[in-house]
């Protein structure tokens, strides 16, 4: 048999006879997704992970089982049934071939042959030997499921912590990648808590209170919304203003949103949290939790001891590190992490590459050809300023016109961006040269999002996140947007300020991690050497070399979280209030600013690679379809041989548009896909098409009449505007009408058919001599 008709003829009924049947609460799931597959470029996917069957009961999957052939030994399917099993967290892993079932135990590590699968009762009883009764009723309630259906880590997210309830546990954590939903984990956790009853009391005589606090409001409005499948009357969004106008906080409900910010004040220094008693919450979730809420200086601490009687969870993004060792230590180990790279690696979390840009201008000394505009009473000319004081100590705008011209020139300018800038002042500033330097006629193609921008800042943000808009298409923010902002479409993150918080750094890179139909890969411009931070065993993968234990001092003022605005909406910014210097370079100093651009790829586990390893894993073997760079050229110099070789290529899997994947992979989108080849095969530095054209002009034009230079001249500026595509022999009619209207204008322009197809082919071989190029 093979493995279909194994288990249908052998292995189902030996499932039927040991209880497993459909239906009820007793569930068999027949190829079971796991995974959707890791994301490709050109839309594709590595393959997707599934399991031949999972077993369900009580609602909860218990077991996996790898079925293979008859004509297979069991051991096959051994290994593969251990990693479903490893990926689900489940405990019981199953191997059968139709005639063996073998069964291993993922918590003891026993392993053996058995005559038959447990039944559902014996399978819950080795799951869960202790006898539960709020573990089954929540489990048993099913998850709500008519918008989405949670994923496997998703699931394994919410087991863990209504298992954690079940057994009294007060304190809880979940450690998950940024873009990995933990609002939808919370809102399924509050939705078996809420059908089930559950309260501190555990005796169901009433719904659970429970309470999200956020710090900031768009955090805060996103879980309300978030949670609108629960019935109106259930959901409570705390609010200063009315809390002020009634003179009492709000008690009737069952689940409440509200921001630190607001439980902490009141009138009198009395925050409004003392009006409820200290048991009225059952649960507290607390998002963000590592951003302060934990700490014990903290004043947010408060808000937890007060609610000391309710369960508490902590939600974060991070590991534990040095900088938010607090949190761990006031929630303890984690109940379920689920990392950055194993998000990219199953397909649920979009991958990433990184642009390191130098200037000449990332420090300063002053020259006497430059004017102190401001400042001169503050300015030391002897020092060397430094990153950590541009925009903050030092304000230079041509240095900052030229940064946004570099990255502008580098982006697809249709592409949604979020620029990570020092201040709120300069989000300012580089939105006005963002503006200034765009192709796109829209007024609001790039607008400031921060503190400052109150209710419009909101609004430019609601329409960023919409992604059926494309304006505004750039966001330019100081700190507000580095947390929280769930915006699928973000396809590039330009950082012009620095990050020496690895936590902070981390969800920055999460707000381009969410996947987004037609979204590849999405990419991080730095200009601020906070690449480093990528360099995290525990969470993105082993670094390629060790990182030293105490990193760079970062001398710069201390940030903490400032509220501001209507209630609380947080920018995270605070700095000490200070004569800034502005310099202005002298003329034409501006002109003279250089900068080099590095690729960084990093492989699913956030370790270094090189450029070819990394296209070997996007796209596979390059195909060995030239043996040398001048054969290459040769080929490629005539448009019948190349149109032979790209055929050749598109046989290989490299079709059109895996090729224009490719070329915007090493960032070659201006230059021939002959320099990408090039480049790819023999690491020879692109340049572009217009340069290509310029350097090659002379000996083009050589020996044509001044009609037929003209008419190359127009070929030229369409190879420059679109691409090599332009230059394949059936594109020549085509050319010619567009130049002259019809064929037979153009022959009476320029002469014989002959001519024009010679002239038209022998112009390309220059286009590519090695001698100019």
């Amino acid at each position: 048999m093979n493995e279909a008709e194994t288990r249908a003829e052998l292995i189902d009924p030996k499932l039927a006879s040991n209880g497993w049947v459909t239906g009820g609460e007793v569930k068999v799931h027949r190829e079971h997704p796991i995974t959707p597959g890791k994301i490709m470029p050109g839309q594709r996917r590595k393959a997707p992970l599934k399991a031949d069957y999972v077993l369900a009961y009580k609602g909860r999957k218990l077991a996996v089982i790898e079925a293979k052939s008859d004509e297979q030994h069991v051991g096959e399917g051994v290994g593969q049934a251990k990693d479903y099993a490893i990926k689900l967290q489940l405990e019981t892993a199953y191997a059968a071939n139709g005639k063996e079932i073998y069964q291993v135990c993922m918590e003891s590590g026993k392993e053996d042959w058995v005559t038959d699968f447990l039944t559902p009762d014996e399978l819950w009883d080795k799951t869960f030997p202790q006898e539960n009764k709020w573990q089954e009723e929540l489990s048993e309630e099913p998850y709500d499921t008519r918008t989405k259906t949670p994923h496997f880590y998703q699931e394994t997210a919410v087991e863990r912590v209504i298992d954690a309830i079940a057994n009294k546990q007060s304190r809880i954590l979940l450690t998950l990648a940024t873009g990995t939903g933990k609002t939808f984990i919370a809102f399924q956790i509050a939705w078996k808590l809420f059908h089930a009853r559950w309260n501190l009391k555990f005796d169901g005589t009433r719904r659970p209170r429970i309470l999200f606090l956020a710090d900031r409001n768009i955090l805060a409005n996103q879980a309300f919304n978030a949670f609108s499948a629960f019935p109106e009357d259930a959901l409570v969004r705390i609010k200063p203003r009315e809390i002020k106008k009634s003179g009492k906080v709000p008690v009737n409900g069952s689940i409440f949103f509200t921001i630190f910010q607001t439980f902490m004040s009141g009138p009198n220094d009395t925050p409004y949290f003392g009006q409820y008693p200290p048991d009225y919450f059952d649960l507290i979730i607390i998002d963000e939790c590592h951003r302060g809420g934990a700490n014990d200086e903290s004043t947010w601490r408060g808000i937890l001891e007060y609610f000391s009687p309710a369960v508490q969870l902590g939600l974060t993004a991070t590991p534990k590190r040095r900088e938010n060792t607090d949190t761990y230590k006031y929630f303890g180990k984690p109940v379920y992490i689920y990392s950055l790279k194993e998000g990219i690696n199953d397909g649920f979390l979009t991958p990433y590459k990184v642009r390191k840009i130098t200037t000449s201008l990332d420090e300063y000394t002053f020259d006497s050809e430059d004017e102190i505009v401001e400042g001169e009473e503050v300015f030391d000319p002897k020092k060397t300023y430094t990153e950590k004081d541009f925009n903050l100590t030092i304000e230079m705008y041509e240095r900052e016109k030229e940064r946004v011209r570099i990255f502008m020139n580098e982006i697809d300018q249709t592409e949604k961006t979020i620029v990570f800038c020092r201040t709120q002042k300069h989000a300012n500033l580089i939105r006005i040269f963002i503006n200034q330097l765009k192709k796109s006629t829209e007024p609001n193609y790039c607008v400031r999002v921060t503190a400052n921008d109150g209710e419009l800042g909101e609004q430019y943000l609601r329409e960023f996140q919409d992604n059926e808009k494309s304006i505004p298409t750039i966001l330019t923010t100081s700190y507000k947007l580095s947390t929280g902002v769930d915006a699928k479409n973000v396809r590039n993150i330009v950082l012009l300020r620095p990050v020496k918080d690895i936590i902070e750094f981390k969800q920055i890179v999460g707000r381009g991690t969410r996947v987004f139909e037609g979204k590849d890969y999405f990419t991080i411009y730095d200009f601020v050497k906070a690449y480093e931070h990528f360099k995290d065993s525990e969470w993105d993968g082993e670094p390629e070399e060790p990182v030293p234990a105490d990193p760079e001092p970062f001398n710069g003022p201390t940030v903490v979280e400032e509220p501001s605005g209507d209630y609380g909406s947080s920018d995270g910014e605070h700095f000490p209030k200070k004569k800034i210097i502005k310099i202005k370079l002298g003329d034409g100093k501006e002109q003279e600013i250089t900068h080099t651009i590095e690729t960084a790829f990093f492989d699913a586990d956030g370790k270094p690679i090189s450029m070819q390893e990394f296209l070997d894993r996007l796209f596979g073997k390059f195909p060995d379809v030239f043996n040398s760079e001048a054969e290459l050229r040769n080929i490629w110099s005539n448009p019948t041989t190349r149109k032979a070789l790209l055929l050749r290529l598109e046989e290989a899997g490299f079709d059109s548009d895996q090729l224009t994947n490719l070329q915007k992979v090493v960032d070659a989108e201006r230059s021939d896909l002959f320099d990408v080849l090039e480049f790819i095969s023999f690491a020879v530095v692109p340049i572009t098409r217009d340069e290509r054209v310029s350097n090659a002009k002379p000996e083009i034009m050589k020996g044509l009449s001044s009609e037929q230079r003209e008419f190359i001249e127009f070929v030229l500026s369409k190879y420059i505007e679109i691409g090599v595509e332009e230059l394949d022999q059936e594109k020549l009619p085509a050319l010619l009408q567009l130049k002259y209207h019809s064929v037979n204008d153009a022959l009476d322009i320029l002469g014989d058919a002959d001519d024009i197809r010679r002239i038209f082919i022998n112009f390309q071989r220059y286009l590519y001599d090695y001698r100019v190029a």
